[in-house]
């Protein structure tokens, strides 16, 4: 039988990774009733797995090349594997904050590496396309946990769900400890240079800041609508499965975008086009999605609405692909592409906690969700001002 390419099984990591960012919202309306929590508790449940790299995305950065990429990975599986475990016991909001947190450490340990991983399994005409698709992890990672949550949930109850998800990331994590050539097996990237000295040549440059910032305006609000549909098609009265099934196509349409990038920057798109095309349909697809002239009880409206959430994933799946591409090309030099990438899901961290919080915020004082679209519309113009110079720096890179 043929063996699995190993950058594929490092993408199957983050989409393991990626299923417990995706398995609080189907969950969400029923801790609500088991545990009594709030909405605005609920948003930080959504955000708190995001704590983790917030606060260390660039130390764990300067520290993956030292540790061991494939190392870094697998400790993050068997965290977030040990951190499920637990909360499937928990009985409050407090103790399932604490382990959501916890999980967010494992997230961070299991996704940050992959990139650098994959950089050094496959070849450099096929970098861009593989980091298209390792974009992908995320909705992928998403949608499955949308779409297989309800049911489940239905049926065995929460904590069911946080043991399965459990031990499929300790059999995730097995899988790439004996498939995943070793750390010193790989294609040798250059020495790396001292911590200080990566940290300064980082955060000096302005390529990484740029890129950094664009994943936190992209992160945040493509969290907090994805992560509250379900919330939002239960209060409209949608049984929990079709919920789950419409909220998880909204997730898996990010795929698409996503594998797109990858494809047009091979041809030779431009890298800021595809952001401003992604950042624009986000912005519109919001509008649509929460403008006050919708209305959740028709169904006319629900279509429209409907048709504005799936624009704003699709297209806005352009982004991270494309980012992730720019972090690479963007690091001030080979020994930095971890540095810059944990940089960027530092920020990126930082926008998926703020923004669930902030749109739930606007919920409450408006009394429904008809404003979200303010919260994230302005997500969205910052984008397109970012996308504009990336673009610049990017035209002055080709000049010099």
């Amino acid at each position: 039988m043929r063996r699995l390419d190993p950058s594929l099984l490092v993408i199957l990591g983050g989409v393991s990774a990626a299923l417990h960012v995706g398995k609080l919202p189907p969950a969400l309306p029923a801790l609500q009733q088991a545990l009594g929590i709030s909405l605005l508790e609920a948003g930080f449940l959504l955000s708190m797995v995001q704590l983790a790299g917030m606060l260390l995305g660039l130390a764990v950065g300067l520290a993956a090349d030292t540790l061991g990429l494939r190392r870094t990975m697998v400790t993050g599986l068997l965290l977030l594997s040990a951190a499920s475990a637990l909360g499937g016991w928990a009985r409050d909001a407090s103790s399932l904050l604490a382990l959501r947190a916890v999980e967010g450490l494992g997230f961070l340990l299991a996704s940050m590496p992959a990139p650098s991983l994959i950089r050094r399994l496959v070849a450099p005409e096929r970098l861009n396309a593989s980091l298209g698709l390792w974009g992908a992890y995320m909705p992928l990672g998403t949608a499955g946990a949308l779409l297989a949550g309800p049911s489940l949930i239905a049926w065995a109850g929460w904590p069911a769900w946080w043991w399965l998800l459990a031990t499929q990331s300790l059999a995730m994590a097995v899988w790439l400890l004996l498939a995943v050539p070793a750390d010193a097996a790989g294609r040798p990237l250059a020495a790396p240079a001292g911590w200080p000295q990566r940290l300064r040549q980082t955060l000096a440059a302005r390529g990484p800041w740029l890129v950094a910032l664009s994943f936190a305006v992209y992160s945040g609000q493509w969290l907090a609508v994805i992560g509250f549909l379900p919330s939002i098609y239960a209060q409209a009265g949608l049984a929990g499965a079709a919920a789950g099934a419409a909220t998880a196509l909204a997730a898996a349409v990010n795929i698409v975008g996503n594998v797109a990038s990858g494809r047009l920057l091979q041809r030779g798109v431009a890298p800021q086009h595809l952001l401003g095309a992604g950042f624009a349909a986000m912005g519109l697809g919001a509008c649509l999605a929460f403008a006050p002239a919708g209305h959740w009880n028709s169904s006319v409206g629900i279509a429209a609405q409907y048709a504005g959430v799936l624009l704003f994933s699709m297209l806005g799946g352009m982004i991270p692909g494309t980012l992730f591409s720019l972090a690479v090309r963007l690091a001030p030099g080979p020994q930095t592409v971890s540095t810059t990438v944990g940089w960027m899901q530092q920020w990126s961290s930082i926008g998926q906690f703020a923004g669930p919080p902030l749109v739930a915020w606007a919920a409450i004082l408006a009394g429904g969700w008809q404003w979200s679209w303010l919260v994230t519309g302005a997500c969205a113009l910052a984008g397109l001002g970012l996308a504009a110079m990336l673009g610049a720096l990017l035209r002055r890179a080709e000049q010099t």
